[in-house]
C-alpha cells in the first residue's frame, strides 16, 4: 500500500470520531513520508479537535509549506491559530484562504470572528454580511452577526438576526443562548415575555434530553460531606472567575469537596490561581454533552452549580440531562435559565425583594442573606485618587460597563450632561460606526462630540487607571453593572444606578445596599438624573466617597469572604437535605 492509499483508509477513522486510531494511521503515514502534507495537514486538524492548538499550528504549517494552494488549510490554520489565541496571524490566514477559494463559507466565519476578537467590529461585520450573501440561511454567520450587532448597541438588529438563525437551524441552540440573553438588556421585553421566551427555549432544547435522565444513587445521608461540581467556561479574568475565587478560596473543605468542570478552550493566569481551590479539575472542553453527563455522574456530584446561564460557553444541556441529584445556577448574572431541570438559583433580598414575582423564574429562588456578590479585585489596583474635577476643573461621568447595555441609557445621560455644565462622559466600547450614531444622539441634545471619550478594550491596569478619571460612574438600565460597579467602587467612584424591574436591573441597588448607599439608587428616571447632577455639585460629598469607598467595602459583606462562604454552604445543605427528605424542589 503507497503513503496515500494509506493516507485514505485513515480517513474513515477520523470522520468516524475514532481519533486515537486516526493520529496512529497518520503517524504511520509520515513515517514513510514525512513531507506529506495531507497527513500533516489533518494531523494538524485531529491536533485543533483535543485542543492542542500549538502543535496543531506547527504540523497544519508545515503542510502548507509543502503544499501552499490549500485553501482548507490555510482556513484550519487559521482556526488553530485562533484556539491559541494568536488573532492577528488568524486574520492574516483565513484571509490567504478566501483568496485561494473566495467561497470557502467558514473561512469568512472565522475571520470575522477574530476581527472582533481584536476589536475591528466594523469589519467584522462586513465579513459576517459576506458570508450570508453567499449563504443566506448560513446560520452560524447569522448568530455571530447578532452577537457582533449587539456589542455595537444595535439591540433590535441584533435580535432580528438571531431569530433568522434560529429559522435556519431550528435544532442550533447558541442563537436562541444569545437571543434569551440579549432581550434582557432590552426595555422593551418587560419579565413575562422573557420567561415565555425561556419556556420556548426549553421547550426546543431541554425537552427533548429528558428521555436520558437516569436515577440517582448518592447516599441520602443529610449531613455528610458534599461533592460540589461548578461548571463554567470563565475560571479565567472574567467577571465570573473574578466573583467565583474568594467563595472557592473560603469553602470549608471539611463540608465541601469542589469539582471543577472548565469548559475552556484557553487557560490564563487567574485560572492558576482558582486550580488550587479545587479537589478536582476537570477539563469538558471539546467533550459532547453525553460525555460530559456522564463524567459528573462517575464522579458522584450532590450538587451541580451552573455559572453561566445562557452566556457564552454555557453547558445547560448538560444539566438537562440531570447527571447530579440537585442542580443549581448562579453567577453568570441574577436571572432564571429557563431549564425546568435546574433545581435553584441563588439571589439575595436586594435583587429579589420580598414582593418580588418569584414564579417568573422557572427555578426556585435561594435568597442568600446579605449579598450575592463577594468581591476581590481582579488584580493590584492603586489606591484611589482625589477626584478628578478638581484638577481638571469639571465633572467627568463615565461607564465601563458592555456597551450592548448602554443604548437605552443614553438618552438620560445625554440630560445628566446637560445639567452639569462642562460636563464630559467617558464609554467603553469597541470603536465602530456605532459611535457615530452615539455621537449625533448627543449632538441633537445639545452636547459636543468633544465631551464624549469611547475607550476600548483595556488591560486591567488601563481600566483601573480609567477610573482615576471619572468622578461618578452612571449605572446602564435596564441591565445594570455587577462586578464593573463593584470595580468602579473600589476605586472610589460612586455608582447612581437605576431600580430595574428584573433581578439584573437591581444589581447596582444590591451592591449599594450592601454599602449603606442606598440614597444613590434611584426609583424614577427623574430621580435618577437629580442624584447625579446633586451629587455633581457636591464637591465634599464627592470627596469624602472617594476617600472612604475603599475602606467602606472592605468592611461590606461584599468582601467578607468567609461569611460569604458559610452563607453558601448552609445553602447547599439546606438544597441537600431537602433532597434526601424526597420533597419535591
Amino acid at each position: 500500500m503507497t503513503s496515500q492509499e494509506q493516507f485514505e483508509s485513515v480517513l474513515s477513522h477520523h470522520q468516524a470520531g475514532r481519533l486515537a486510531e486516526a493520529e496512529m494511521l497518520y503517524r504511520q503515514v509520515l513515517a514513510r513520508e514525512p513531507d506529506h502534507a495531507g497527513a500533516l495537514h489533518l494531523l494538524g486538524v485531529l491536533a485543533a479537535q483535543v485542543r492542542q492548538f500549538d502543535v496543531a499550528v506547527d504540523l497544519i504549517g508545515h503542510a502548507i509549506r509543502v503544499r501552499p494552494d490549500s485553501a482548507e488549510a490555510h482556513y484550519n490554520l487559521g482556526t488553530s491559530l485562533q484556539g491559541a489565541g494568536r488573532f492577528a496571524e488568524a486574520i492574516a490566514a483565513h484571509r490567504q484562504a478566501i483568496r485561494l477559494k473566495p467561497d470557502l463559507l467558514q473561512a469568512y466565519n472565522n475571520l470575522a470572528n477574530a476581527l472582533r476578537e481584536t476589536g475591528q467590529l466594523d469589519e467584522a461585520i462586513e465579513v459576517f454580511h459576506q458570508a450570508i450573501r453567499l449563504k443566506p440561511d448560513f446560520a452560524e454567520a447569522l448568530n455571530n452577526l447578532g452577537s457582533a450587532l449587539k456589542s455595537a448597541g444595535q439591540l433590535d438588529d441584533a435580535i432580528a438576526v438571531f431569530r433568522s438563525a434560529i429559522r435556519a437551524k431550528p435544532d442550533y441552540v447558541e442563537p436562541y443562548d444569545n437571543l434569551v440573553y440579549a432581550i434582557q438588556t432590552h426595555p422593551d421585553f418587560d419579565p413575562g415575555r422573557i420567561r415565555e421566551e425561556l419556556r420556548r427555549w426549553n421547550q426546543r432544547h431541554a425537552e427533548p434530553l429528558r428521555k436520558f435522565i437516569q436515577p440517582h444513587t448518592n447516599d441520602r445521608d443529610p449531613d455528610r460531606r458534599l461533592r460540589i461540581g461548578y461548571v463554567s467556561a470563565d475560571f479565567r479574568v472574567h467577571v465570573v472567575g473574578q466573583n467565583l475565587l474568594p467563595l472557592l478560596r473560603e469553602h470549608d473543605h471539611g463540608q465541601v469537596e469542589v469539582f471543577c468542570y472548565a469548559n475552556m478552550a484557553r487557560e490564563d493566569a487567574f485560572t492558576e490561581q482558582i486550580r488550587p481551590h479545587a479537589d478536582a479539575w476537570r477539563s469538558i472542553a471539546g467533550m459532547s454533552d453525553l460525555q460530559a453527563a456522564d463524567l459528573i455522574r462517575g464522579d458522584r456530584i450532590d450538587i451541580l452549580v451552573d455559572l453561566a446561564l445562557h452566556t457564552a460557553g454555557n453547558r445547560l444541556l448538560i444539566f438537562a440531562r440531570r447527571p447530579a441529584p440537585v442542580q443549581m445556577t448562579y453567577l453568570g448574572y441574577c436571572a432564571s435559565t429557563g431549564l425546568e431541570m435546574m433545581d435553584y438559583r441563588l439571589s439575595d433580598p436586594h435583587l429579589d425583594p420580598a414582593d418580588s414575582d418569584l414564579s417568573l423564574y422557572s427555578e426556585k429562588t435561594v435568597r442568600l442573606p446579605e449579598t450575592y456578590w463577594c468581591y476581590a479585585s481582579a488584580g493590584p489596583a492603586p489606591e484611589p485618587s482625589p477626584p478628578p474635577v478638581l484638577a481638571a476643573g469639571h465633572i467627568t461621568f463615565g461607564s465601563l460597563n458592555n456597551f450592548a447595555k448602554v443604548p437605552p441609557a443614553l438618552e438620560l445621560w445625554a440630560k445628566i450632561l446637560n445639567s452639569v455644565p462642562r460636563s464630559r462622559l467617558i464609554v467603553h466600547s469597541h470603536p465602530g460606526k456605532h459611535l457615530d450614531a452615539v455621537r449625533t444622539r448627543f449632538a441633537k441634545a445639545g452636547i459636543s462630540p468633544d465631551r464624549l471619550e469611547f475607550p476600548g478594550r483595556q488591560t486591567w491596569p488601563d481600566y483601573v487607571t480609567t477610573y482615576s478619571r471619572i468622578d461618578i460612574a452612571l449605572d446602564p438600565f435596564p441591565w445594570g453593572g455587577g462586578i464593573t460597579t463593584c470595580d468602579a467602587l473600589w476605586m472610589g467612584v460612586p455608582v447612581v444606578s437605576l431600580l430595574g424591574r428584573t433581578a439584573v436591573g437591581r444589581g447596582g441597588a444590591s451592591i449599594l445596599a450592601n454599602l449603606g448607599l442606598s440614597e444613590l439608587v434611584a426609583r424614577s428616571a427623574e430621580e435618577y438624573v437629580s442624584i447625579a447632577v446633586a451629587l455633581a455639585t457636591d464637591l465634599p460629598r464627592l470627596a469624602e466617597l472617594r476617600r472612604t469607598l475603599r475602606s467602606r467595602m472592605q468592611a461590606s459583606p461584599l468582601m467578607d469572604a468567609p461569611r460569604f462562604a458559610r452563607n453558601v454552604e448552609a445553602a447547599y445543605r439546606q438544597m441537600w437535605r431537602t433532597w434526601c427528605a424526597g420533597v419535591a424542589t
